[in-house]
């Protein structure tokens, strides 16, 4: 259950728009440049994430991408499922096809127990709170210097 690349651009970009005023459109660019990821691979995630109803996409000139609904509704479970796909929670930790109780891989009754830890911390963290966190400066959503973030807040 490690997120793939895709998925952790989907959150930060989340993340960075929830830290924004609600209803604005935010330029693809603008979020990449702000993340420091390819604007166009995150084009192709915002995208991703516009058609899984977690966006708005606007086309034009003032056009861009915000969230659809307010951010302390959407979980870090509702992201990852559109962006990792249904079987996300269901994936085995070495990758076997078929894993479950009756087919078990040897990691298998170690990692159900954290996996269920894992999933009800996914399902429990909003977006909210993890925009909450970044704008109070303890917290870091990217690979750039602190500094960089200070205007997030308020």
């Amino acid at each position: 259950m490690i997120l793939s690349r895709t998925s952790q651009y989907a959150v930060q970009a989340l993340i960075y728009m929830a830290t924004q005023p609600m209803g604005t459109p935010i330029l693809n660019k603008d979020i990449a440049a702000k993340l420091n990821v390819p604007a166009p691979y995150l084009a192709k995630i915002l995208q991703s994430l516009a058609k899984g109803n977690l966006l708005y996409s606007f086309r034009g000139r003032l056009g861009g991408f915000c969230l659809k609904e307010d951010g302390a509704r959407m979980t870090l479970m509702d992201i990852l499922l559109l962006t990792e796909g249904p079987a996300f929670t269901q994936s085995c930790l070495l990758g076997l096809k078929k894993c479950s109780d009756d087919t078990a891989c040897p990691v298998h009754f170690r990692w159900a127990p954290v996996k269920e830890k894992i999933i009800s911390l996914l399902k429990e963290t909003t977006l909210d709170k993890l925009a909450k966190a970044v704008q109070s400066g303890k917290y870091r959503l990217a690979d750039l210097p602190h500094a960089a973030f200070d205007q997030l807040r308020p």
